[in-house]
């Protein structure tokens, strides 16, 4: 039977967010070309001499690659019935 026993852990193989060999020439590619398109939005968004809509939509597309979303986690568990009081009082 081939693979791994039920119960070992894995070994060897790519680790996690390694880059492939296009993935790696792509990258270089855009590097040695000068400017990204990320490094474009922002420096359009920077532009104080640029039209304000022109900002607000070079912003709006580079939020994304700068700022991770948010996610909704979801809360489970019970809250106790307790004024603020009885609950600082319960802490002592």
């Amino acid at each position: 039977m081939a693979g791994r026993k039920p119960g070992t852990p894995k070994t060897g193989g790519r680790k996690p967010g390694s880059t492939n060999k296009a993935t790696a020439a792509r990258e270089a590619t855009i590097a040695a070309e000068g400017v990204t398109p990320l490094e474009y939005m922002l420096r359009v968004m920077r532009d104080a001499a640029a039209d304000e809509s022109k900002r607000l939509d070079a912003a709006k597309a580079a939020a994304p690659y700068v700022h991770p979303r948010l996610s909704a986690v979801e809360m489970s568990g019970t809250i106790a019935q307790q004024t603020h009081e009885e609950w600082l009082a319960s802490l002592k």
